[in-house]
This record gives structure tokens, sequence and C-alpha cells, in this order.
């Protein structure tokens, strides 16, 4: 039989692991494999990258869309299980979960929707097919993208609060402050009073200093305009004029809009800003591929 599309594969692989026990991704993708009775040749069949059989990625979809709905839930690394929602959508004896369905869910919309543009929404699936081929990518791109990001947030906030400084210390040094690791990395966490959580050089040079405010707080917690009083308070203090606050959660919009009186700059990082840099300076993640759109070139023809 064809290779079911990812959607096809949510309620048969929620219906699998609804045991309540653990499971891990291969046993998931073999069960399935065999539910479906796919061949050899079918499950050899890689995506046009080459870099993954393409029932093997249509499951890791449809995991990542129930996962993103509070369907499933993951105990541990590597395990995933029924949620208590998941048992409940069980229970209402469903003909199909696919994204429709899953859209009754505010996390799922939340994760489909652009948060720069609350009100818009990604084009959904209905939409897709009046879509250029390059229009399709671009959403394709920035979907695969927002999924990274915050995976790349739940593995910071999973690991100890030292390895969130070293992080600080590696994506500033990549970004072309502190000159190197070793010389950023005997300033980062330094001082630590006085609301100052490190310093590190403006350039390679050393020619003037930047503080750090890094707070690791939980999503959904938000850093507010009395905090960044503080914090200029401390640069004050210092004698300094510019600081950066990062933060793996938000910030108010007060804080977003506050401007301090006198002469200090601040540059605000928040969670999600903090995972695009990651993304776009390599730090954590690794390349798997990469396409290159092109068009014709006119000027080689001879045409206007």
């Amino acid at each position: 039989m064809p290779i079911p599309d990812y959607q096809s594969i949510m309620l048969p692989l929620l219906t699998l692991i609804s045991d309540g026990k653990e499971w891990s991704f291969r046993n998931l993708v073999e069960e399935l494999a065999l539910k479906y009775k796919l061949s050899d040749q079918e499950r050899k069949e890689l995506l046009p990258s080459g870099q993954q059989p393409i029932f093997d990625n249509r499951v890791g979809w449809a995991r990542t869309y129930m996962k993103k709905a509070g369907l499933i839930e993951s105990p541990k690394r590597g395990q995933l299980k029924i949620s208590s929602r998941g048992l409940d959508i069980l229970g209402r004896k469903p003909n199909r979960i696919d994204v429709k369905f899953l859209r009754e869910f505010p996390e799922f919309v939340e994760f489909q929707s652009l948060k720069r543009e609350e009100t818009v929404e990604i084009e959904s699936d209905e939409h897709q097919e009046q879509q250029t081929p390059e229009e399709s990518l671009e959403y394709s791109y920035q979907k695969i993208r927002r999924t990274l990001a915050q995976e790349l947030m739940n593995k910071v906030m999973n690991l100890p609060p030292a390895f969130f400084e070293k992080l600080v210390v590696e994506l500033l040094v990549k970004m072309g402050y502190g000159g190197s690791i070793k010389d950023a990395g005997r300033a980062i966490g330094r001082s630590g009073d006085e609301g100052i959580d490190g310093t590190i050089k403006e350039d390679k040079l050393g020619l003037d200093i930047i503080y750090i405010q890094a707070k690791r707080w939980q999503p959904g917690s938000v850093v507010g305009r009395p905090e960044l009083h503080k914090f200029v308070g401390a640069l004050a203090g210092q004698g300094a004029k510019k600081g950066i606050f990062i933060t793996t959660s938000s910030f108010t919009k007060e804080a977003i809009e506050y401007v301090p009186k006198n002469e200090t700059k601040i540059v605000l990082i928040d969670g999600e800003q903090l995972a695009q840099y990651m993304i776009d300076f390599d730090l954590g993640v690794s390349q798997v591929n990469r396409y290159e759109i092109k068009r014709i070139d006119n000027d080689y023809f001879g045409e206007e």
C-alpha cells in the first residue's frame, strides 16, 4: 500500500500508545510500519534530500503535531506516552485526527501562529494548493524553524543553570563579542552582585565593556519594567553605559517600551530571539541540508 500521509498516521499512532506505556520513537515507527504493511522498498524510500526515510519523517511530524496539541507527552528523553487529554480524545472515538482536528486546542493554534502577528495564522491545508512552490517552501521553512527554536528552549531549560551561562558566552562570542571563548569565560559570571551577572568585551581589543544580566526563567513567566530599573541602576553603579538583558522567558510590553533617561543603552533578548540567534549563529544546531531557489537569468538569454 502507498505510504500514508502524516495526518493519516495521527490516530493510529495515538491508539498504539493508548496502553499508557512509554514508547521509543523507533518502536513506534516499526509498529506502525507493520500496521500499514509497508514493504522493505517503501520503508527505504527517502525524502528528496536523501537524509531520512519518508515514512519515518511522517511519523515524526504526526508525533510532533500531537505533542504540540497536548495529546502526547515526553516523560523523559526519547520516550513518549499518551497524555490524559489524549486518552479523553480517544474516548470520543474520532474517525480521524488531523491538523483541522488539532486546532481545537489553543496550544496547537499558538504553535501554528506567528508570534509577531498573533492574529495571522500560517496558511491552512485548504489554502496550500493556492500557494506557489516558493511560497510553500517559505511556509515550511518557517514552520521547521519555529519547531527547532522551541526544541532548543526546551533543551536549555532542562539543563543546569551553569550550562545557560556557558551558552550565553558562546553565543555572544559567535556574534563577534568578547574576543575569544577563553577571555569571555573569565569575565562572565564573575561578579554576580548588584544585578550584574557578568561582563564581556564589546570587541576583540576590549575598547569597551558590555554588562550582562541573564535570567533563566521558565516559559510563561515575564520580565517586567522593575527588573530593568534594577539593571539600569546596577549599570550606573559600575559607571557603565551598555548592557544586554537575556532571558529564556519574555518581556512585558512596559519593559520593551522602557527607555532609560540617561545615555544607557540596553538590548533585550527574550527566549524566542535567543533561540533564533542560536539557529542563525549555528550554536547547538547542525546543518542537515541546504536548498537553493534559482530563476531564469534573462540577461544570459538577452531578454529585458
